[in-house]
């Protein structure tokens, strides 16, 4: 008998580390359609190709949904197996806004402890190299840091990727990876 996906899963690592694809392939084990909330935004052509990357990728049976601002209420309005990505993207978006950081993650805390299906997050783990040379820079590792940590603790799996390896960090109680 099969088990249970976890409801919220968090999936951290570096640059080119593999999130993404793991993080898509962990959505596609189960029945589609599946929802693809998108946190960047194009503000240039390097971007864009980022992005087509992304969406080429990605079968026809993915619906994509743009929220570079209001993660929470995209969440919230989510139906079936969702894919966030990429938490660290959006924190720089409410950075560069000027958002009040923690009543939005809260909110994105909320919508994930009630979302209606299977949610795998990906973000970017920062906090592993030196420490940032501006006040700017030091102030998105911090706060990419702290929504990390949280959405840890409340997290059903966590998964670190290492040059395209999965580690299980937190699994669900009587759940295997």
């Amino acid at each position: 008998m099969r088990q249970a996906s976890p409801q919220v899963t968090l999936v951290l690592g570096g640059a080119r580390s593999g999130k993404s694809v793991h993080a898509e392939a962990l959505i596609e084990a189960m029945p589609p359609p599946w929802l693809y909330i998108a946190t960047a935004q194009a503000f240039d052509d390097e971007m864009r190709a980022r992005i087509a990357l992304h969406r080429e990728r990605r079968s026809t049976e993915w619906v994509t949904r743009d929220a570079p601002i209001d993660l929470a209420e995209a969440v919230a309005a989510a139906r079936g197996p969702v894919l966030v990505d990429c938490l660290t993207l959006w924190m720089t978006n409410l950075i560069l806004s000027e958002a009040d950081i923690p009543n939005a993650v809260d909110g994105l805390l909320d919508a994930c402890a009630s979302v209606a299906g299977p949610i795998v997050l990906v973000g970017n783990e920062v906090g592993l190299g030196i420490v940032p040379d501006n006040a700017l820079a030091r102030r998105f590792r911090d706060e990419a840091g702290r929504l990390h940590q949280r959405l840890a603790a409340q997290a059903d799996r966590v998964i670190f990727m290492v040059a395209g390896l999965p580690i299980l960090v937190k699994p669900q109680p009587g759940l295997s990876s």
